[in-house]
């Protein structure tokens, strides 16, 4: 036995609409829609790229987007778990020949990155500036932005 089920899709509206609406549905309207900033109130860039065993970031996207160079020297300092790397000629560290930036070993550790781990990245060209954000650092703002916005909830 074979039985028909009436669409549930509301018809469009025109002179024909009438004779084809489901019987003792009302028309409610569009479905509400969630409010977001209409604007962005930054220029930074963001990205989240792996970083592989050697402690390169796969991804050269924010390396371009800051316009440096292989061989463009900077510096990694650490301030409130994250990670700020900052173009300056006195830094100690400088972009690989193939466009990578490098996080040595110890910082790795310290803020225990592992290969392959994807770390939230800001760059912001007119500061010269990088943020890396690793993996904790990731988890606490999460935390808190749920906490705030969904009421305690976590998640």
């Amino acid at each position: 036995m074979t039985s028909i089920v009436p669409a549930l899709i509301p018809a469009s509206p025109g002179p024909a609409a009438d004779s084809q609406t489901i019987p003792g549905r009302t028309s409610r309207g569009p479905l509400p829609l969630a409010t977001f900033a209409d604007e962005r109130t930054r220029s930074t860039l963001y990205a989240l790229p792996a970083i592989d065993i050697n402690g390169r970031l796969a991804d050269q996207t924010i390396v371009r987007s800051m316009g440096w160079e292989p061989g463009t020297r900077y510096a990694i300092k650490e301030h409130g778990g994250l990670l700020l790397v900052e173009g300056t000629a006195h830094g100690i560290f400088s972009i690989t020949r193939r466009g990578h930036l490098y996080i040595p070993a110890v910082v790795r550790r310290r803020f225990a990155i592992a290969a392959s781990d994807r770390l939230f990245v800001a760059a912001d060209p007119a500061e010269r500036r990088i943020v890396i954000h690793p993996p904790a650092a990731v988890d606490a703002m999460i935390t808190e932005r749920h906490r705030l916005v969904l009421g305690g909830a976590a998640g």
